[in-house]
């Protein structure tokens, strides 16, 4: 069974930085089917949205919105996934959410980490 743990959120003030961390539970084997990592936000009233997705070939993908202040990158082994986030802003407010995708199509979605960001 695979599990997908969020950590790293917090209250922090605005301009403030924070690196939120991920990690996907499971065997080797599982491990090494991991295809991409990603990170998505839900802001209260709004819809889930996709900040940034890494692949196996380490290359990012952004959002637009994403673009500059956040960077998403890998750790070793490859079922760990970290988003760093600078100079927050109070509309970064949202839980966090991280999905990983398996070879097959197989997705797994944490329980999110809550980012507040005060003005």
């Amino acid at each position: 069974q695979v599990q997908v743990m969020e950590s790293g959120g917090g209250l922090v003030q605005a301009g403030g930085s924070l690196r939120l961390s991920c990690t996907a539970s499971g065997s080797a084997r599982s491990i090494s089917r991991i295809d991409s990592m990603g990170w998505y936000r839900q802001a209260p009233g709004k819809e889930r949205e996709l900040v940034a997705i890494i692949g196996r070939n380490g290359r990012p993908n952004y959002a637009h919105s994403a673009e500059g202040r956040f960077t998403i990158s890998r750790g070793r082994p490859q079922n760990t996934v970290y988003l760093q986030i600078n100079n927050l802003k109070p509309e970064d407010t949202a839980v966090y959410y991280c999905k990983t995708s398996y070879l097959g199509d197989r997705t797994y979605w944490g329980q999110g980490t809550q980012v507040t960001v005060s003005s």
